[in-house]
């Protein structure tokens, strides 16, 4: 699956605002951790640790490094792991105005697209309610075709 841009309204959260939250954890601020942080906020699409890789300046960090880096920064609540179905995990900065979201995502070429807002708050409260759960959270990604792919497949 070839991975696209997401399309976001969201606004980009400052570096020093995300290196804060690494302090305040008593984590270090090292520049691998910065420049990964730096390409996350300026690409607000979920991206692999490889898309990462090779975005970022050649010899600043390797492969490990960035494994590394994005699974204390999910930890920390940074950011958030999303899985398409392609066997591939790709992480997304978090921020409050896209803290919970949803994709769309094209089988076809593999764009991806961001939902604005949830409607399953009502679903989790009533499972809550049913089989006495607390704290139900989800995740729910959507996959179709876009225009783009329908009109080359009807075309082929």
């Amino acid at each position: 699956m070839r991975h696209q841009h997401c399309h976001s309204d969201a606004k980009k959260v400052e570096l020093p605002t995300l290196t804060h939250r690494l302090r305040q954890s008593s984590r270090k601020v090292t520049g691998a951790r910065e420049a990964i942080l730096d390409l996350l906020r300026q690409h607000p699409h979920p991206m692999t640790n490889r898309e990462i890789s090779e975005l970022l300046p050649s010899g600043l960090c390797d492969l490990v490094t960035i494994y590394r880096s994005m699974h204390l920064l999910e930890k920390l609540g940074l950011v958030k792991s999303y899985h398409f179905g392609d066997r591939q995990v790709r992480y997304e900065l978090i921020n409050t105005d896209n803290a919970h979201h949803h994709h769309l995502i094209c089988k076809g070429c593999g764009l991806v697209l961001e939902l604005k807002g949830c409607f399953l708050k009502e679903l989790e409260r009533a499972i809550e309610g049913e089989h006495g759960f607390k704290g139900i959270s989800h995740n729910l990604e959507f996959f179709g075709m876009c225009l783009a792919c329908q009109k080359k497949k009807a075309t082929a």
